[in-house]
């Protein structure tokens, strides 16, 4: 039965249901039992929703909204495998509402003076906030030098976004002594203690901690172990990385096969089925070394300890950049047997060194 708005209908059981064309395009939903006025207000936001659809798809370069530019970022990302898509999709969901509906002709330097303000009020660090900065810019470049429509480019030339200054909000590296990994270690939940104690035996970032995956896994049968090939996409520095274990190291993973089929360090949820850690840094953590008075101790801290100890047993440059995964041309993408043997005594001999960083603290002030 039709009701007083065109396009509003209401059926024998009292529900309303919305069927009706508007510019071309049909507009059909059950709204169950509402009243007429909610029925005619979810139709005309509706409407209101395909006006603006309309109006956004006759803009053309640099009357785009920014809106528009981050998607077709993300979607080439995406095409591309790009590691850190979650991560530039989060960034861009931060943005949106402060410049998403801005033309990109109008977006500049000044657009985001609250969306800095207002992240550095919620005491977020200048470093993280340039991240988001970086994604602006980002797609920006893209609209003036790689985009085109009609041969034409999106902008004409991408404005200056400047970064904020990190330098005074930048923390020195700590690596942990073996006495502060002796207090912290115990107050870690099992799974977290494998993975912190992985990540100072071998160097490995959060992510490739936590998304090891046995497919990785590679056997060298000539020292009785494994190395674990990080592909390119999953690695910071976009090319392979032979993660190479020690005796510690190896005997985690040893204790951890059967746990799980796709991922080497996981965790029981609540419905007892294991999963994947998201990351080191969970609240857990934190409150762990809050409790040993760690609190400055960050995860990526844990790589900067194995380097630091690579350092202090007198492992050479070379071997170093090797088994930290550091980008140095000429760097083999895949070692010889003899190599890898040469890494695993040359990681093994952090077990030797001495608590040197305490020392050097005390000396320092």
């Amino acid at each position: 039965m039709r009701t007083r708005t065109r396009g509003i209908q209401l059926a024998d059981s009292g529900s309303r249901i919305v069927n009706k064309e508007y510019k071309g395009q049909r507009i059909f939903q059950r709204l169950g039992n509402v009243s007429q006025n909610d029925a005619e207000a979810w139709l005309n936001a509706r409407q209101a929703e395909i006006d603006a659809e309309r109006a956004n798809s006759l803009r053309r370069g640099g009357q785009r909204l920014w809106a528009d530019a981050a998607r077709k970022y993300l979607i080439e990302c995406k095409s591309r495998k790009v590691r850190t898509l979650n991560l530039i999709s989060y960034h861009v969901s931060l943005v949106l509402p402060y410049i998403g509906g801005q033309p990109l002709f109008y977006v500049c330097n000044d657009s985001l003076e609250d969306f800095k303000a207002n992240r550095q009020d919620d005491g977020v660090k200048n470093s993280t906030i340039n991240r988001s900065m970086e994604v602006v810019r980002t797609t920006l470049i893209r609209a003036a030098r790689v985009w085109r429509e009609e041969g034409v480019p999106w902008l004409s030339a991408p404005p200056l976004i400047e970064m904020l200054d990190e330098k005074a909000q930048k923390r020195e590296p700590y690596p942990i002594s073996w006495a502060e990994q002796a207090r912290l270690l115990p107050r870690l939940a099992a799974h977290h203690q494998g993975m912190v104690e992985f990540a100072v035996n071998t160097g490995a970032r959060d992510e490739n901690v936590c998304g090891l995956k046995w497919e990785w896994e590679v056997r060298v049968p000539e020292l009785g172990r494994s190395v674990f090939v990080i592909p390119p996409e999953f690695f910071k520095t976009n090319r392979k990385h032979v993660l190479v274990l020690n005796d510690r190291a190896w005997a985690i993973v040893e204790s951890k096969r059967g746990e799980h089929k796709k991922y080497v360090f996981t965790w029981e949820g609540p419905n007892h089925e294991r999963d994947r850690v998201g990351t080191i840094n969970t609240a857990a953590y934190q409150k762990a070394r809050a409790d040993v008075g760690l609190t400055q101790v960050r995860v990526h801290d844990l790589r900067h300890t194995f380097g630091q100890r690579l350092r202090d047993a007198g492992v050479r440059e070379e071997d170093r950049a090797l088994l930290l995964g550091h980008a140095i041309e000429g760097m083999p993408q895949h070692y010889a047997t003899a190599t890898v043997a040469r890494l695993v005594d040359a990681a093994n001999s952090v077990a030797t060194t001495r608590d040197r960083t305490t020392l050097l603290r005390v000396a320092n002030g």
